[in-house]
């Protein structure tokens, strides 16, 4: 008996002595109340900086207006659509909003499977009704809760992600025209931080996670308290701790080491109310440990630290929430709801708890209730289209001109003239570091000259797809191109998994190719079109720089993309394939022209964004030693005027299109001349209209607000033929806008005018191209032919025509003919192999 109760005691001590040593490890995760106030109040200022005008567009919480004016009243009733579409399946609501006294809603709902073809195809084909509302989930959280409870005036996701809405003050919303009333607020707080404001409260843990996401330095917050990092804080830890010979003896297993091991749901499932310690060492042992009891002991409590320190910080921020709400209402005690969704909230057996305790502690002047929401995705979107039909909504505004994108003579040829000093710059060495046009070397040395000849591989790899092709180019009489091809997936976990793996997985596809096309064991020179940011050394060996578009195998940035599709064909042992070259695609364009026409040595491309590259003599391209021949230099010309050459033609419109972008400040070139971003100019002048008065009679649809909706093809359409006035008419009934036959000219004009700077811009960049070649080669005159690829420039009813017009308006002594590319990418890369086959051979005879 003694000896039990020793035994009880022993392990008593044991478990306390190991949380002691874990406490004291995470010492600056464990946040006092102290601190956590003390981030409330740093919340409280991003917040306001987000809100002002002035300070919206460097505030790293934006505070995004949703336009949704108001939360449900119990008065709102009929019958409504909501859409719910976030990925392959879309689901289609029925929804009865009864206001007799029950204050009842009715449900029906549909799932859809959407095809491949239609994902991928037009958008017209997606969408054909008239659209009241777009609806945040956040939000759609806030406004199904709020019509069970009309207290609720805050939305909370903390799931895989972590967001936050509440209703604001119109008189503090800078952004948004108007005094009265209120408007839900759309925080995007997973941004909190990203300025440095969380930085003596982030951990050399937190730093290395955001290190290895797909966006460092973004989402920081996000990052400390959300579902998708939780797990991999607690791995961090684990292993720090072993390495430091804390944990597990000192040893680590491939398993513990290995990024996303340790998930979120082991997290809650170790939290959880019966044999935490058991599961703990059962997750241990999945992960390839032998653990003691004191490890198990240890994992728990870190596990406690890491999702504790998640819910008190969000405590922190709400409780910032819920005191400026309290303020704005001058109320001595505030009564407030919080509808909550997310799997972190909803499944972890603690986290809910926590964070009521601490908000309830942080601000005891406020009466809180937290509500679980239930499909706010659907039934919220419904809640803000019943309020929406509701409250109507107009704005006023003052007047309008369109003058400043409209570019003269003078104009187009000043730009040409500061194209020409930014290539000079890019080719020059001492001044290629700073310029913004960066002129880069390709190694491509010369054009197809028709002997080409000979079977080639091209592979085509920019995204989840990858694409193998056989390329047969014939010389003499049965000259031509003859193309077969194959395209296959490349699944998340390839693309997420290790640089080997992902090779391998290329190499497999390349093997399944040869043996579909009955070339098995075949050994064929092979062209790599590698559409990811790459600093080229020579023609077959391109470093990666920086994985972009979902992909993040480890162990490959840095590394020659070459060398690490060579060694996966030496590991399988099969074949053996000449890698000879590495393709940009705006040179691949000029390259698959260049067969055609011999006079091409230019290549452009002109939609969602732009590029150009052209042979360059090699005496000016000062990064690469040679002073005979030439070179094609990709010149990344979308980043001109990044230094600022152009801020004397950009205007208001431009520069709200950039402050609301992925990447503020860079591409500023591309961002006036391509297809990702004309529908957002003109939307944003349309925008500017309506709020003068100038346009729909002052009345603005929730459509027309939302970024992106305004789509460039919507520009090709309104100026496509006779009709267009009708086509215009069409799209905006489609944006949820009556407009008058006034309406649509004025919007036909903003199209025009958008569309045809944009070409004029282009123009004038190819003018100083072609200029450039002719006054290196000391010609009067120049006839060339530029490669041209991208959908603004071939679906755009006059695009094509006002740049061939520029450029011959600014370049009079080139003979310039215009020549559209088919699959650069693919035929590209094998020509551009051809040609380095062709030139090798000469030199071995």
């Amino acid at each position: 008996m003694i000896a039990s109760h020793l035994l009880a005691y022993f392990f008593t001590e044991l478990n306390h002595d190991q949380v002691q040593k874990v406490d004291q490890y995470l010492y600056h995760m464990r946040l006092s109340d102290e601190t956590l106030l003390e981030i409330a109040d740093r919340f409280r200022k991003e917040m306001e900086k987000g809100l002002g005008a002035t300070t919206h567009p460097t505030a790293s919480v934006k505070m995004l207006p949703t336009f949704v004016r108001s939360t449900p009243d119990g008065t709102e009733h009929g019958e409504f659509l909501a859409l719910d579409l976030g990925g392959t399946n879309f689901r289609v609501l029925w929804v009865r909003v009864t206001d007799n006294g029950l204050q009842k809603v009715e449900m029906e709902n549909q799932i859809y499977a959407i095809p491949e073809d239609i994902m991928r195809g037009s958008g017209t084909q997606d969408f054909d009704i008239d659209i009241v509302a777009v609806v945040n989930d956040t939000v759609g959280t806030m406004m199904t809760c709020g019509y069970d409870d009309q207290n609720c005036e805050i939305g909370l996701i903390v799931g895989t992600g972590s967001n936050a809405c509440y209703m604001e003050e119109m008189r503090h919303i800078d952004m948004v025209e108007g005094d009265e009333g209120r408007m839900c607020i759309n925080m995007e707080w997973g941004a909190f931080g990203d300025d440095g404001a969380l930085d003596d409260i982030r951990t050399e843990f937190d730093q290395e996670i955001d290190m290895g996401s797909l966006n460092p330095g973004k989402q920081l917050f996000e990052k400390m308290i959300s579902g998708m990092y939780m797990g991999e804080l607690v791995r961090l830890i684990l292993v720090k701790m072993a390495k430091e010979e804390l944990l597990f003896g000192g040893k680590l297993s491939p398993e513990l080491l290995a990024t996303g091991h340790f998930e979120t749901k082991d997290v809650s499932d170790i939290e959880g109310e019966k044999d935490g310690i058991r599961k703990a060492r059962e997750i241990l042992v999945r992960l390839g440990l032998d653990p003691t009891q004191e490890d198990c002991v240890a994992t728990h409590r870190v596990c406690q630290i890491v999702s504790t320190r998640s819910a008190s910080l969000c405590a922190a921020t709400l409780a910032a929430v819920l005191r400026r709400i309290k303020e704005n209402k001058g109320e001595e005690r505030l009564r407030s709801t919080i509808g909550v969704d997310g799997s972190v909230y909803k499944k972890h057996p603690h986290f809910a708890k926590r964070l009521h305790k601490t908000v309830r502690r942080l601000v005891p002047d406020c009466d809180i209730r937290f509500l679980r929401s239930e499909d706010g995705s659907g039934k919220g979107a419904a809640m803000v289209t019943a309020v929406a039909y509701r409250l109507a909504d107009q704005h006023r505004a003052r007047q309008k001109t369109l003058e400043s994108l409209k570019l003269s003579r003078e104009q187009l040829l000043e730009v040409k003239r500061r194209m020409k000093v930014e290539m000079e710059r890019g080719l020059s060495k001492e001044t290629h570091a700073i310029a913004p046009v960066k002129m880069l070397p390709t190694y491509v040395c010369a054009t197809p000259d028709g002997t080409e000849k000979g079977d080639f591989l091209a592979l085509d790899l920019g995204g989840t797809n990858f694409r193998v092709l056989l390329v047969r180019v014939r010389n003499g009489k049965r000259r031509g191109v003859e193309m077969h091809n194959k395209i296959y997936s490349i699944p998340q976990e390839v693309m997420h998994g290790t640089g080997d793996e992902l090779f391998d997985h290329i190499v497999q596809c390349i093997a399944d190719f040869l043996e579909y096309m009955g070339m098995k064991g075949v050994s064929l020179p092979l062209g790599f079109t590698f559409s990811f940011p790459c600093q080229q050394n020579s023609l077959d060996e391109s470093i990666l720089l920086k994985w972009t578009k979902g992909f993040k195998a480890s162990g490959c940035e840095g590394e020659d993309v070459v060398t690490l599709l060579k060694e996966a064909i030496h590991r399988r042992e099969e074949f053996d394939l000449d890698v000879v070259a590495v393709v940009n695609d705006t040179v691949g364009t000029m390259m698959t022209c260049g067969y055609e026409d011999p006079h091409c040595e230019v290549g452009l491309i002109v939609g969602t964004g732009s590029n150009a590259c052209y042979m360059e003599e090699m005496r000016n391209v000062e990064l690469v030693e040679g002073e005979e021949g030439r070179m094609c230099v990709n010149m990344e010309w979308g980043a001109f005027g990044d230094n600022g050459c152009l801020e004397d033609f950009r205007t208001e419109f431009d520069a709200a299109v950039d402050e609301l972008s992925l990447n503020p400040g860079k591409q500023r070139f591309e961002k006036m001349i391509s297809g990702m971003y004309l529908g957002e100019i003109v939307r944003n002048i349309l925008i500017d209209f309506t709020k003068r008065g100038l346009l729909f009679r002052g009345r603005i649809s929730e459509r027309l607000k939302t970024r992106g909706i305004f789509e460039t093809k919507f520009l090709s359409q309104i100026e496509s033929d006779c009709l267009a006035l009708l086509q215009v008419r069409a799209i905006l009934h489609h944006l949820g806008l009556e407009s008058t036959c006034d309406d649509s000219i004025i919007v036909k004009e903003v199209c025009t005018v958008v569309a045809r700077r944009a070409a004029q811009l282009c123009g004038a960049g190819m003018a100083a191209v072609v200029d450039k070649i002719r006054e290196n080669r000391g010609l009067d005159t120049l006839k060339v032919t530029v490669g041209v690829d991208g959908t603004l420039y071939k679906l755009h009813p006059h695009f094509a025509k006002v740049m061939h017009e520029t450029v011959k308006d600014l370049a009079p002594e080139c003979d310039v003919c215009f020549l559209e590319s088919e699959d650069g990418s693919g035929k590209g890369a094998a020509l551009i192999t051809a040609v380095a086959c062709r030139i090798r051979e000469a030199g071995q005879r």
